[in-house]
């Protein structure tokens, strides 16, 4: 299966989770991902960058789409759409991007969650499945994320996924128009192939 086909209608791509199923944008799904959007910006913006002015737009989310098709024929993003398995609903979404090979194998983990569906697990679960993929069928070694300091929920979902903290950067990403500090955390294969005990 060629790479693009990931945004076809009859593509078989997805990840299960834990009482979730990712799988890659759809055009058909601008109307529930902008619908989550606007009803969680309140939510949301404290820890995202800046939204461009179009970014809930149909134009936007074309946009939106191109960008994501370009990052997964070239191998180095992998953003999905998450879905609770109960009934369908989106619930958010997660991403594997900057991945790079050769000597580093690894890639950085982001998510997001609607307000609606926060602190139900779907979220976990999804960086989970996204962990098991990007070891698995990608062959990563190492996955990266942060998360702003005052962000105790992304940092606990985080811990409980099995990445460890690693540090704190300063000034590390432009989060709603201002830099800001960020804690590292990191990820290995071997890690995450460990059982629990």
């Amino acid at each position: 299966m060629a790479l693009t086909d990931w945004f076809s209608l009859k593509s078989p791509l997805h990840l299960d989770g834990d009482g979730v199923r990712l799988r890659p944008f759809r055009a058909s799904d601008y109307a529930e991902w902008a619908s989550l959007r606007i009803a969680s910006r309140d939510f949301l913006q404290p820890w995202e960058p800046s939204w461009p002015s179009d970014d809930l737009t149909r134009a936007g989310f074309r946009r939106r789409l191109t960008a994501y098709q370009r990052e997964i024929d070239l191998g180095v993003g992998y953003p999905f759409l998450v879905f609770r398995t109960s009934d369908g609903a989106m619930t958010g979404g997660v991403a594997i991007s900057n991945v790079r090979r050769g000597v580093a194998m690894m890639g950085t983990v982001g998510y997001w969650s609607s307000a609606a569906y926060a602190r139900q697990g779907h979220t976990l679960a999804a960086v989970r499945a996204v962990a098991e993929f990007a070891f698995g069928r990608l062959g990563l070694h190492r996955l990266e994320a942060a998360c702003v300091p005052e962000n105790e929920p992304s940092k606990n979902l985080l811990l409980k996924s099995g990445f460890r903290h690693e540090g704190r950067a300063a000034a590390y990403l432009k989060i709603n128009g201002v830099w800001r500090d960020h804690l590292l955390f990191g990820l290995l294969a071997s890690d995450f192939a460990k059982p629990e005990s």
